[in-house]
């Protein structure tokens, strides 16, 4: 089954060279120079791992590192998995970007059939069935997400009532 992939990373040169990489194995490839674009776009899309550059330095996002955006991501979308990307491999940083909640650790220059079996690998291990209420939150962050935060018109997108929905939430904060 092909899937869908988010790359992010503020090369562009780096977002062909992964769209070619990645073609034959992912049905989509999302791309993406901004990483404050993440969650409307997760929000929009379903997205089944995520590929995240370490360093982002053009305009806006100079200081917003990747370490920032993996917290951004686990805590928005604790279910994708999220890899990084980055040209500075060593194995305090890995251990690091591991212990923040990545499923993995890539370097560039990478080589293409190891960068496919290290995100296989973690779709993979994604397969296992999440609890039904985890699947359930997800889906109302989601709806959330999309309603820009408005209860009343996230509610109205999953069929309840917005007392249903606030309940929901508050039952798992």
């Amino acid at each position: 089954m092909k899937r869908t992939i988010l790359v992010c990373d503020d090369n562009a040169g780096i977002l062909t060279a992964m769209q070619y990489a990645l073609a034959d194995t992912f049905q989509r490839i999302l791309t993406l120079t901004q990483p404050e674009e993440l969650l409307r776009t997760m929000a929009a899309e379903r997205v089944d791992i995520v590929l995240l550059d370490m360093n982002f330095s053009l305009g806006t996002n100079s200081g917003r590192e990747g370490m920032h955006w993996l917290q951004v991501l686990r805590q928005a979308h604790p279910d994708v998995p999220v890899v990084m990307l980055t040209a500075y491999g060593d194995v305090p940083l890995a251990v690091r970007t591991l212990k923040s909640g990545a499923a993995d650790f890539i370097t560039k220059p990478w080589d293409n059939d190891e960068l496919i079996a290290k995100l296989l690998n973690v779709l993979e291990a994604q397969q296992q069935l999440a609890p039904l209420d985890e699947v359930e939150m997800e889906h109302i962050r989601r709806a959330v997400d999309r309603a820009d935060g408005n209860l009343t018109a996230a509610a109205k997108m999953l069929g309840l009532t917005r007392q249903t929905l606030y309940n929901k939430l508050k039952a798992h904060p």
